[in-house]
């Protein structure tokens, strides 16, 4: 079974940086329907700020960098998705400990607590039109493959088109929410694809 060790994550994170950067107007766009229209904007600043801690400290272990990464953007991005992303990150790289290297499966394993960790700070189950709607199904997906996590991302943010969002800014709305993706979603579905590729 392949093993991914700290370089492995940290590229995880540069794509995921990446991504966001090219997506960003995207993001914000969907924001600016049922939110505050800052959602691309604030992830950019986050992930620059990751990629540039990461070229600085290059910590070692994939616990190590993922746990810088949560930090990194609890400090730098405003809003929620601050300490949402966050918190799924360094829940994950806690969870992960100081091994020097991590199987897929294991991974899995780390990235549902860090999951669980988002829901517990957020109040949001399944369906309410957050983030969780697509990282629940990719954490799900990747006990299979990193393709079936990126793929049940991508089908997860769709599907909260015709939701409408109990949790969050986007709440607020009601029924007015219902049409629009979720942008937590979207973005998480970044997060997952930019992890099957540098998975490829």
């Amino acid at each position: 079974m392949t093993r991914y060790d700290g370089e492995f994550f940290r590229r995880w994170l540069v794509l995921t940086a990446a991504a966001v950067e090219r997506e960003a107007g995207r993001l914000t766009e969907l924001d600016s329907a049922i939110g505050d229209a800052d959602h691309g904007v604030n992830l950019r600043r986050g992930f620059a700020a990751v990629t540039a801690v990461l070229d600085k400290e290059a910590p070692d272990t994939p616990g190590a960098v993922l746990t810088l990464a949560g930090r990194q953007l609890i400090s730098t991005v405003g809003g929620a998705s601050g300490p949402l992303y966050g918190t799924l990150l360094r829940r994950t790289g806690k969870e992960l400990g100081v091994e020097a290297t991590v199987g897929r499966e294991r991974l899995a394993a780390a990235l549902g607590a860090g999951v669980a960790a988002v829901a517990q700070l957020g109040g949001a189950q399944a369906g309410d039109k957050t983030m969780l709607d697509a990282l629940l199904p990719a954490v799900e997906g990747l006990g299979e493959s990193f393709a079936a996590a990126r793929d049940a991302a991508a089908q997860g943010a769709l599907a909260t088109v015709p939701l409408q969002a109990r949790k969050g800014r986007a709440s607020y709305l009601g029924e007015r929410s219902i049409g629009h993706e979720d942008p937590g979603a979207a973005s998480s579905a970044l997060l997952i694809a930019a992890l099957a590729e540098a998975a490829a």
